[in-house]
């Protein structure tokens, strides 16, 4: 099961934002289904073919969660820059109520995007934890590639 494409989340749209993070993460929401087609029980199991099967869907794993992660913390720079610039705005014109607005939601917004590292990883430790289940005796990534 390949990783949906996305070269990156929209950072402008909250909702679109995290819309795009839901599909990228089919693969982790799949993870039990890919895991019960990728290793069979163990009358049908063809032991030469499950390590490397094991090694492509962590792969597939390790890429997908590098996408993310390099999505989320681009959008996390670029908000933080669009509220440190309202904020700097708002010295010079304290009195803008429209600039206050658009601080507060840009802010909002920011708070949003972090959280979504911390669902990042929740949802990594979840799959990894299944992913160790399945294939702990098949395959072993090294351990500069460890999650």
């Amino acid at each position: 099961m390949a990783a949906p494409k996305f070269d990156m989340a929209p950072c402008e749209d909250i909702s679109a934002f995290q819309e795009s993070l839901r599909i990228m993460r089919k693969i982790d929401d799949n993870i039990v289904h890919a895991l019960n087609t990728t290793i069979p029980t163990d009358s049908f199991a063809d032991k030469s073919s499950v390590p490397s099967q094991c090694k492509d869907l962590y792969d597939q794993l390790l890429q997908s969660y590098e996408q993310r992660e390099s999505s989320i913390k681009s959008c996390i720079a670029e908000t933080s820059n669009q509220v440190q610039t309202l904020k700097d705005q708002r010295v010079n014109d304290p009195d803008n109520f429209q600039l206050l607005k658009d601080l507060r939601k840009a802010q909002t917004k920011f708070r949003l995007m972090q959280n979504e590292l911390n669902v990042e990883e929740v949802v990594k430790d979840r799959s990894l934890k299944v992913f160790y289940e399945r294939c702990r005796f098949y395959y072993k990534p090294p351990k500069e590639q460890k999650l």
